[in-house]
């Protein structure tokens, strides 16, 4: 999603503010959602980023010479690592969506990086202690001791994770109240104690909560079609109701709000 003022749109596109709620959301059901491309969002909605510049810190951990191997868990469609070289040695990533791994190979084999298929739960298809520096953005789920395993004694495991209760103002209007444990989940401290029973050691862990805006209700449309877990199972007609009364909202309100949480993970095995 874009970090800066909203753009306009292309000559082709509906006018957000002005295209009605059914060329708005018939648009979007037509948008592909496969990777990690946000670009469609460009004049549509925003989103900060984190202060600590993850894609490039990332880059500065494959560059180092210690780094013989490294492994990229659910890369998604690869954007993020395609823009991270050079690349140690050897370096593989790790995909399960067909459509994002077909993307993800097309970006990163020419760049010489061993893109694995594989479902997301353990055992992942590497050896004991084959990596170096294992990492991730935004990963679906963390299975703390298998990165404990692959990584090599003094290796690092280092991430930016979807903290706690984000999205939640989005997720909370198409579902109404979410519980306690729901907003517990992802919570920066849980994920410490899970890396320490695995027998790593963390090393710096940070969160962040930034701001959101969609502009027009295809944007909503879009992100729900693309982040899937924010209202699961959502599909335009069972929720057509409340997408009207949400574009109708927007059009008298301005942008709906709303907030994510980042979190800057660093993991070191002992050596």
């Amino acid at each position: 999603m874009s970090q800066s003022a909203p753009a306009s749109p292309g000559p082709d596109r509906p006018r957000p503010g002005t295209a009605g709620f059914d060329a708005l959301v018939a648009e979007a059901e037509a948008a592909e959602v496969d990777g990690w491309d946000f670009s469609w969002f460009e004049g549509r909605a925003t989103e900060e980023r984190p202060s600590w510049g993850y894609q490039r810190l990332l880059a500065g951990r494959l560059a180092d010479p210690a780094v013989r191997a490294a492994l990229d868990l659910q890369t998604g469609g690869g954007e993020v690592l395609a823009g991270a070289g050079p690349y140690p040695p050897a370096m593989a990533a790790t995909e399960s969506w067909p459509p994002n791994l077909a993307r993800a190979t097309r970006l990163l084999q020419p760049r010489g990086v061993v893109v694995v298929a594989g479902p997301e739960e353990p055992p992942l298809p590497f050896a004991d202690g084959a990596f170096d520096l294992v990492t991730s953005r935004h990963p679906a789920t963390v299975w703390w001791p298998e990165i404990a395993r692959v990584l090599a004694p003094g290796g690092t495991y280092f991430a930016q994770h979807v903290g706690p209760e984000t999205v939640f103002e989005l997720s909370e209007f198409f579902l109404g109240p979410l519980g306690g444990e729901v907003r517990r989940l992802r919570h920066p401290e849980a994920e410490r104690a899970e890396a320490e029973q695995a027998g790593l050691e963390m090393v710096d862990l940070r969160t962040e909560r930034l701001r959101m805006e969609f502009h027009d209700i295809g944007a909503v449309v879009h992100f729900l079609r693309k982040v899937v877990w924010t209202v699961p199972g959502f599909t335009v007609e069972a929720y057509r109701d409340r997408l009207r009364e949400l574009h109708e909202r927007i059009s008298a309100e301005g942008p709906f709000v709303a907030h994510s949480t980042r979190t800057l993970v660093e993991a070191r095995r002992p050596a």
